[in-house]
């Protein structure tokens, strides 16, 4: 029987312990599990970096969510992107959305062009630069939408459409959106790819990352491989954690959004707000593509400081509510001059600050915006 998004949440590692009949799953620690000696490979749990059966419980779910055929589970969401890239070989061609987060960046930057990837950066946002960027030798396009940090909104089902007319797999990092606002393997994807750091566990408190497949086929048996053999895999208890914070995802979602759709329209119309960047705006450039695809336009909203990096910076130290710090998806409003934390080759424009919009009252929130907009002055 198929389930709603709501249930399979509020179920989510609740599955009866047959011992004692705990209604929370239990969890499984073991590094190692007995099984029948029958002189051929076992089946079952045998070691906990092959499998384990609380990471194979979260697996379950985060298949469930995205609408997938099966999951595998890392121990981040940088494990997960590595564990796809790693599935394509030297020679292969890479096309990636040009504002994408600055690890993956860094990551096909630093290690996989070296190892022998090519990789083309390209504003995604124009389907043109799609078409531009194809070689013979293309084999995944990987983008985000919203992307991180500007908010742009990907055309995800042109896009996949035009892949698989010319058989070139795609992968969406689909931690902004989240399964709540979009499900891009509905559209036709090939791959999704999420932070569970981020929304899905919620609390600021466990690191883990996941890719979930449309089939299992022969590349998603190379990346279980990759998972198994590598092994940057998630700890039993914080498979545990993330299922944890799984069962509050869709209130925590709701509120979130709630919050980030009030912020945005206040930010939007603030003098010294250069330009508010959120896909639930009107003015958004990718709004009606966004309405489309999406069920909600998540809950990251980025501006443009009037007065450029000085005054972002200055913004940031005169909010009260606000922690200043990296990552996202939280309980808590986090607020970041990503520039800074990404580098001078970034893309990103100096005056940019990204918000994680939180769970706290939204009046609060607004109001220690407006004091610390009106304290630039």
């Amino acid at each position: 029987m198929k389930h709603s998004l709501e249930t399979i949440c509020a179920h989510a590692g609740a599955v009866a312990d047959k011992l004692a009949g705990a209604i929370t799953s239990p969890v499984y620690l073991s590094t190692t599990y007995n099984y029948e000696p029958r002189g051929e490979e076992p089946d079952g749990f045998v070691y906990t970096r092959l499998n384990n059966p609380t990471r194979s419980q979260l697996e379950q779910i985060l298949t469930q969510l995205e609408q997938g055929e099966e999951a595998a589970a890392f121990a981040s969401g940088s494990a997960a992107a590595q564990a796809c890239f790693t599935s394509l070989s030297p020679g292969d061609h890479l096309i990636v959305n040009e504002d994408v987060y600055t690890g993956v960046r860094t990551m096909l930057l630093d290690i996989f062009i070296p190892w022998g990837l090519e990789v083309t950066f390209t504003d995604l946002t124009d389907l043109q630069n799609l078409e531009r960027s194809i070689k013979p030798n293309t084999k995944l396009v990987w983008t985000e939408s919203p992307t991180n940090p500007q908010l742009g909104v990907v055309d995800l089902k042109n896009l996949i459409k035009f892949c698989k007319s010319t058989q070139i797999r795609v992968a969406i990092d689909n931690t902004f959106a989240t399964p709540y606002c979009q499900n891009p393997l509905a559209l036709g994807a090939d791959l999704v790819m999420h932070s569970t750091t981020k929304y899905l566990s919620g609390h600021s408190d466990v690191l883990g990352g996941a890719l979930i497949t449309a089939k299992q086929d022969v590349q998603w048996e190379k990346i279980r491989q990759i998972q198994q053999i590598l092994g940057a895999v998630p700890s039993p208890f914080d498979c545990w954690l993330i299922m944890r914070g799984i069962r509050s995802f869709v209130p925590r979602m709701e509120t979130h959004l709630k919050n980030a759709k009030a912020i945005a329209a206040f930010l939007d119309k603030h003098p010294m707000v250069e330009k508010a960047l959120y896909p639930g705006l009107t003015s958004n450039p990718g709004y009606a593509i966004a309405k489309e695809q999406m069920r909600g336009t998540g809950a990251m909203v980025a501006i443009l400081v009037k007065g450029g990096k000085k005054q972002a910076i200055a913004f940031i130290k005169n909010l009260k509510i606000f922690t200043n710090a990296t990552s996202l998806g939280g309980t808590e409003s986090l607020v970041e001059h990503r520039k800074s934390v990404e580098g001078p080759e970034s893309p990103t424009p100096e005056s940019l600050v990204r918000m994680s919009i939180g769970l706290e009252n939204v009046d609060d929130l607004i109001n220690d915006l407006d004091q610390a907009l009106n304290g630039l002055k």
